[in-house]
């Protein structure tokens, strides 16, 4: 546990760095769920790895976990997660949102970075994607897991929707969805936007199971995603209703949507840093 915080607080560094660097991104929602892809990185998934044991990317994903992005505006996170893991070179984390760069704001598989298997810039359709790749699995008897992390915000797509009835209709109790329920999204609460009430209840009536985790605590985030694995096989897609706070780990930006797709000045990075301790090295 103290590895994974200890990971947690670098990709954090990495964000605030990253975003701050080309004066573009977004960085509340990235530090919100930089535990949970820490978590599933770093410690939940079945990643294929070689002799060496560094992780092979393979664009199938056949014979191992799949995690798909749907909210890709918050790539920061995904880049800092992928390279530390091993995927690419943490120096590469440098060029985000620069020309020519791999790294692109929203991530984009025509660079073919390592670990990016969708375009994933327009909200909305990541767990279309996901459910696809989860009915192959099962076409392939093919047994592990497809994860996809949404926002909540993003409930508001109809698309999602066609989603999250087409996975319980074909029995894809291999898929893992987590939405980042935040609360926040770019103009504002959720609530005041366009509020998607409980979304738990709407999809348990969908038919899915649904579970709920603190993503923002590394006990929680492990007992649930194990529970989530135990119901794979089950019959039933699983649905996690993930709390976070928006800008976590970082005082001033938590509890507002300010931070939503905002860079910090000098001085705010310097403040922020200064709350997050650097474990690994910043690149």
């Amino acid at each position: 546990m103290e590895k994974l915080e200890q990971i947690s607080s670098q990709v954090r560094r990495d964000i605030l760095r990253m975003v701050h660097a080309c004066s573009s991104g977004h960085p509340g929602g990235s530090l919100g769920c930089t535990d949970l892809l820490v978590s599933l990185f770093f410690e939940q998934m079945n990643l294929k790895t070689g002799e060496d044991k560094q992780v092979v990317f393979d664009m199938s994903g056949e014979h191992e976990d799949m995690f798909f992005l749907s909210n890709g505006h918050i790539s920061p996170l995904l880049y800092s997660v992928l390279a530390r893991r091993g995927y690419f070179p943490v120096r590469e984390l440098a060029t985000f949102r620069k020309l020519n760069s791999r790294l692109q704001g929203h991530p984009a598989t025509a660079e073919h970075l390592p670990g990016i298997r969708i375009a994933s810039g327009s909200l909305g359709q990541g767990l279309s994607v996901a459910a696809g790749a989860a009915y192959g699995k099962k076409l392939r008897k093919d047994n592990n897991l497809v994860y996809c992390l949404m926002g909540d915000g993003e409930q508001q797509e109809g698309q999602v929707w066609e989603a999250a009835t087409f996975a319980p209709h074909h029995r894809l109790d291999n898929l893992v969805a987590i939405i980042d329920f935040n609360g926040q999204q770019i103009d504002g609460p959720t609530e005041k936007v366009m509020n998607n009430r409980d979304l738990g209840k709407k999809y348990d009536a969908f038919g899915w199971k649904v579970l709920h985790m603190d993503g923002n605590d590394f006990d929680s985030i492990r007992e649930v995603l194990g529970q989530a694995r135990t119901e794979s096989g089950q019959g039933l897609p699983v649905c996690i209703i993930m709390k976070t706070e928006m800008g976590q780990g970082v005082d001033f930006m938590m509890h507002t949507h300010k931070w939503h797709g905002a860079a910090p000045n000098d001085d705010q990075l310097a403040a922020a840093l200064s709350q997050l301790p650097e474990t690994l090295g910043d690149y």
